[in-house]
């Protein structure tokens, strides 16, 4: 059964890789994922997937992972028993409450949840780009020259400013993610992310390439504006709205130009914030 679940993660997988291909305005690899959705699709017993079908039809998660003894989708908490059937991996499993397939992961960052806790004690509600990143998650000049340097850099300093707990684990997860498809898309931008990492909420870190590195995206633009985000699996819908407005205001040359421009953090900032107002509410 094992065998069914890590095969409905990966059709889960490249259902929102393709759904993230939409909200990017991307079409580059939309006929290489819709062939890998229907081959894998058609590997599946016809119950499971019918039974796929029917939950992806309500949302973008049917099988979600167990965190900190709760559904990640619904958060409800389940009871020993519920989890230790998932553990098992006898057969599928379902939350009581949402109706999600349930499995069992224990490898997998998380992140720091006082920080963000601190934060909202202290200062008043955000609103638009500033509910999901910091000026300290600003990287002006990345130094490293390619594509898995650069999401190493970035997950490291996530974790060296005390938002995530293994920036190690992170880069693994998220280059696991990149060999699906590229998260690179058109006008040198990238969306690298790691799914499912637990313990807040949906944080984005955004860093500079003033060179530009080979992201494999469309065509031969080199990529140069980084947007990498780690989101709870509750929040997977939601981040497509995100990656959707991050989109939109960064079509434009100037907006981008205004990016790279920036030499500090707090320069990075505040032009993020600032070109996402109309975008990202």
């Amino acid at each position: 059964m094992q065998k069914i679940i890590n095969h409905l993660v990966q059709l889960q997988e490249l259902t929102l890789a393709r759904a993230e291909q939409d909200a990017s305005m991307s079409s580059g690899h939309l006929d290489q994922l819709d062939q890998s959705i229907e081959t894998l699709t058609n590997e599946l017993p016809l119950e499971t997937q019918s039974m796929m079908a029917r939950m992806l039809n309500k949302g973008p998660l049917a099988i979600v992972p167990i965190a900190n003894k709760n559904c990640s989708a619904c958060g409800m908490s389940l009871p020993l028993s519920v989890i230790q059937a998932v553990r098992s991996a006898d057969k599928l499993h379902s939350c009581p409450n949402c109706g999600r397939v349930l499995y069992y992961t224990t490898a997998a960052p998380r992140q720091t949840s006082t920080r963000s806790a601190g934060r909202r004690r202290q200062e008043p509600p955000k609103v638009g780009i500033e509910r999901f990143s910091a000026p300290e998650l600003m990287i002006p000049r990345l130094e490293s020259g390619d594509r898995d340097g650069i999401i190493a850099e970035i997950c490291h300093h996530m974790e060296e400013k005390s938002f995530i707990d293994n920036g190690t684990l992170l880069t693994e997860e998220a280059l696991k993610r990149e060999a699906i498809v590229s998260t690179a898309v058109d006008h040198g931008l990238a969306f690298p992310h790691v799914r499912g990492v637990e313990g807040g909420g949906l944080t984005l870190s955004l860093g500079i390439s003033e060179k530009g590195v080979k992201f494999g995206g469309p065509g031969r633009t080199l990529t140069r504006i980084i947007f990498f985000m780690v989101i709870p699996t509750a929040a997977s819908a939601f981040y497509l709205k995100l990656l959707s407005g991050l989109t939109h205001a960064f079509r434009k040359e100037d907006a981008r130009e205004k990016l790279m421009s920036e030499e500090t953090p707090e320069g990075l900032w505040k032009a993020l914030v600032k070109l996402t107002k109309s975008s990202i509410s």
